[in-house]
């Protein structure tokens, strides 16, 4: 038993995948009063679902106070806390997952950096949570609980979509506008995996020409060139570190270290080796 907590159960996915959507894990527990998480930042995605009692949730310069009903969501890559009330500390359920769908499909139900609270989502979302917990607790085969995981956790986003009141604001934004943002993110935090722009396109419903000319206007880069950017950026930041140029070429989304090699020249003027040469000598005596 955690002291930190008088209950804690824990359901962890023995084969978490790397596709659109996967759980890592999933929980319940009964903090004491006053615990806290945090501040602190996450690689993956984060959902809890207050089950009883009250605490606050600190991201994106926001507090809210959450209690009974209440959900919050954590995103990869931003800076959250959140702490149990000290005399009626919060009892909750949580759910942690990555996937390149993931981005969007929150998006899909209204829930962004920005809004990252659902009030009233508790009744339809346990039954899910707990199902979750309890096929990654009893998994017997670890591709099929992945699987399965994966299919309940599109039921509970569903679940947190219809109990949602943030289509209506989401609304003041074009379809158009909320979707660039999207892939904006998507392309930011997936650039390590293989991106096709065409299907990238289709998955917003648009033609590849209509929705890069739409990319542009709004970012100043066609997809592709602002995935290679990324990637570029991220590879010279990798370079400084001791990695082979092979698992930086992997690491940003390149298969092949010689065409990554080619693409980072045109990119920087240097190659890769040159390139880490030319910034280390400074430092040297």
């Amino acid at each position: 038993m955690l002291t930190d907590h008088t209950r804690f159960l824990l359901g962890v996915n023995p084969a978490p995948g790397s596709g659109e959507l996967s759980v890592i894990f999933c929980g319940e527990g009964d903090p004491v009063g006053g615990h806290k998480i945090g501040p602190a930042v996450h690689d993956y995605y984060l959902i809890h679902t207050v089950i009883s009692g009250s605490g606050l949730f600190v991201a994106g310069g926001q507090t809210f106070e959450c209690k009974a009903g209440d959900t919050f969501f954590i995103f990869p890559g931003e800076l959250f806390s959140y702490e149990a009330d000290a005399n009626d500390p919060w009892r909750y359920a949580w759910v942690a997952f990555t996937g390149t769908a993931a981005y969007g499909l929150l998006g899909k139900i209204g829930v962004t950096t920005d809004r990252p609270v659902i009030r009233g989502a508790a009744r339809r979302a346990l039954p899910l949570l707990r199902r979750i917990r309890t096929l990654l607790e009893r998994a017997e085969s670890p591709q099929l609980a992945d699987l399965e995981s994966a299919g309940y956790l599109r039921l509970l986003l569903a679940a947190y979509g219809a109990a949602s009141g943030a289509h209506a604001a989401a609304e003041s934004r074009s379809d158009m506008e909320r979707q660039i943002v999207q892939a904006v993110r998507l392309l930011s935090t997936n650039y390590a995996q293989p991106i096709s722009i065409d299907r990238l396109a289709r998955s917003f419903g648009y033609h590849r020409t209509h929705f890069s000319t739409m990319f542009r206007r709004a970012v100043g880069l066609s997809p592709k060139q602002y995935l290679l950017k990324i990637r570029m950026e991220r590879a010279a930041s990798l370079l400084m570190t001791a990695l082979p140029i092979e698992q930086v070429a992997s690491s940003v989304g390149f298969g092949d270290p010689l065409y990554f090699s080619k693409q980072f020249r045109r990119w920087s003027g240097l190659s890769p080796t040159d390139y880490r040469n030319a910034k280390r000598r400074p430092e040297e005596p």
